[in-house]
């Protein structure tokens, strides 16, 4: 599943760390490092930090079987697949 962090909207509230740790991670207070393709096996911890984020700033393909939905992330993204 793909994850896309909108960057512009983040305020680094840090609740898909803390709901998705294997897929989120804090760097620092403000700045987000993010794995943007998740494993299956994460889907529902990564809709429940989707549903979590204060600010609707991530959106993911396949968390639900389809569509994009949105949720929280930071200030810094990592690109590494």
């Amino acid at each position: 599943m793909r994850l896309v962090v909108d960057l512009n909207k983040c305020q680094g509230y840090a609740q898909c760390a803390f709901l998705a740790p294997d897929v989120f991670t804090m760097h620092g207070e403000e700045s987000l490092v993010y794995s943007p393709w998740a494993d299956d096996e994460q889907r529902e911890k990564l809709a429940r930090a989707v549903a979590a984020c204060p600010v609707q700033a991530i959106t993911t393909d396949g968390t639900d079987g389809g569509g994009a939905r949105s949720a929280t992330a930071g200030q810094e993204a990592s690109d590494a697949r």
